[in-house]
């Protein structure tokens, strides 16, 4: 018979301690752990999943779960394992994103059925469809119930580790805005403390009325972020409510243009832009140690409304009305004179101004227009925003090319092509990117991803998967994630 209680990596003990919470926590089990977000952690763990593996930061119970899940070599493991390889991301933090997503659109055990319909699911979890009756015999095969179990102690240390700093945040959040409940009826705000992930984590989601923050595992606590994405909840609502008080001001948006770091969806959105020029104000208000440099830098970014709404704070503070009751009169007192002025004397920050210590490093040429839209195009298309990407992808293609701007543009229309669905568009444009004169990373993976399509097919054409495979590690300079991913793929290939 199996011990009730084992010893396992670094000296963690998993622990048969039922489920406890730390007594007092923020309303609403407002701070808890997941356990559908823990079965996918824990699968994609022993899959594979190896992003700052080794970091002094990590939980101990990551390693302990990992090595447990292996000891009982699920049957379901090496199938596992090969989706995870053909659906890597482009970076580690995207890897964990994307799972993120996933686990918080499908519902727990035993079942892990997606919780909405196709057009409704998150656009990062397309690549997931299918994994539901894989992941439920995971779970049966792996222990993962009683793993969960024996694992709440780690939980329940690092719960009341956030309680305190946490429940202090959102109460002073909803003091200044005198909110009576967190939030707006119907919706719903989470913080979910994450230790099977990469360290040093936060990230947000918002599903339907649902709006969640995931913290992993590192040396501080990460309050100020989950304040700030608390913010986001309660304040976003009010900007696209009040918009048609923004309207007449929207003119202001375009001086947000000129800011060299400003992400393109606030240059393109003026309700977004003021929403967030808003949150950084009420951020500087709440934290007085943030003051006024806090927004002199959200000025120098590009939230160009950040000053104005800091100053006008000062007389919310001095009447009785509910933030939510007010927002129409802060937005309607737009000095559009008056702050043109203002953001005219703004510098803007710039990524040129690093200061390089001796020996000092080349600079690299300053980008063209081409190279700032696909740099742009991808920072979109990172943030799932398909449509202002595809946008700038398109425009790229519309100019004379630069060798391989085209293939990347054309690589980037394929990539979201294949998230929404569109096979034939997504096969076409790799091919395009093949024909455009690409670099070695969009020649490597557009080789893999028409590999993948090949063994996609009702009738899996092997060998045309095979000469792709053979073509992406033929190519000179390919990326070590290619590399590995085309390896991989390839001995898994029937003969």
């Amino acid at each position: 018979m199996r011990p009730l209680t084992f010893v396992l990596a670094a000296g963690l003990m998993l622990s048969p301690t039922p489920l406890l919470r730390a007594q007092g926590a923020p309303q609403g089990n407002q701070l808890d752990a997941n356990l559908t977000l823990f079965t996918v952690l824990a699968a994609i763990n022993a899959a594979g999943y190896d992003a700052e593996l080794d970091s002094p930061s990590n939980h101990p119970l990551r390693k302990a779960v990992r090595e447990a899940v292996l000891a009982r070599k699920p049957a379901s493991l090496e199938r596992l394992k090969s989706l995870f390889q053909a659906r890597r991301a482009w970076n580690w933090n995207a890897e964990l994103s994307q799972y993120i997503s996933y686990a918080l659109s499908i519902e727990g055990p035993p079942s892990f059925k997606p919780r909405f319909s196709p057009n409704r699911m998150p656009p990062d979890t397309i690549v997931f469809e299918g994994l539901s009756p894989l992941l439920a015999e995971f779970y049966e095969e792996a222990g993962i119930e009683d793993l969960w179990q024996r694992s709440q102690p780690a939980f329940d240390e690092a719960i009341e580790r956030y309680h305190a700093p946490i429940t202090k945040a959102l109460f002073e959040a909803n003091m200044y805005l005198r909110n009576p409940t967190s939030g707006m009826a119907g919706r719903r705000f989470q913080v979910i403390i994450d230790l099977l992930g990469a360290p040093n984590q936060v990230q947000t989601r918002s599903f339907a009325d649902d709006y969640y923050v995931v913290v992993t595992h590192g040396p501080r606590t990460r309050v100020e972020e989950v304040r700030h994405a608390y913010l986001h909840y309660l304040l976003d609502p009010l900007a696209i409510r009040y918009q048609q008080n923004l309207e007449p001001k929207r003119g202001l948006g375009d001086l947000a243009h000129a800011s060299p770091i400003l992400n393109e969806a606030y240059k393109n959105d003026f309700v977004l832009l003021a929403g967030m020029s808003l949150v950084k104000a009420v951020e500087a208000r709440i934290d007085r140690t943030l003051g006024v440099r806090h927004v002199e830098q959200a000025m120098s970014e590009g939230f160009i409304l950040a000053a104005y709404f800091y100053e006008a704070l000062a007389g919310y503070e001095k009447q009785e009305q509910a933030f939510r009751l007010y927002v129409p009169a802060l937005f309607d007192q737009i000095d559009l004179r008056k702050e043109d002025e203002r953001i005219a004397r703004v510098q803007f920050a710039s990524k040129e101004q690093q200061r390089v210590v001796k020996p000092k490093a080349p600079e690299p040429p300053p980008m063209n227009e081409m190279e700032k839209s696909l740099a742009a195009a991808e920072e979109l298309y990172q943030k799932r925003d398909f449509a202002g990407a595809r946008a700038l992808f398109q425009g790229v293609l519309r100019e004379t090319p630069v060798p391989g701007t085209h293939a990347k543009a054309w690589f980037g229309l394929a990539r979201i092509a294949a998230l929404e669905k569109d096979p034939e568009r997504a096969l076409e444009f790799f091919q395009k990117t093949l024909e455009s004169t690409p670099e070695a990373f969009e020649k490597g993976w557009a080789h893999i991803y028409l590999a993948r399509f090949a063994m996609a097919t009702t009738e899996p054409d092997v060998e045309a998967a095979r000469r792709h495979y053979e073509a992406a590690l033929a190519v000179d300079g390919v990326s070590d994630g290619a590399r590995k991913a085309a390896q991989s793929e390839l001995a898994r290939l029937p003969q």
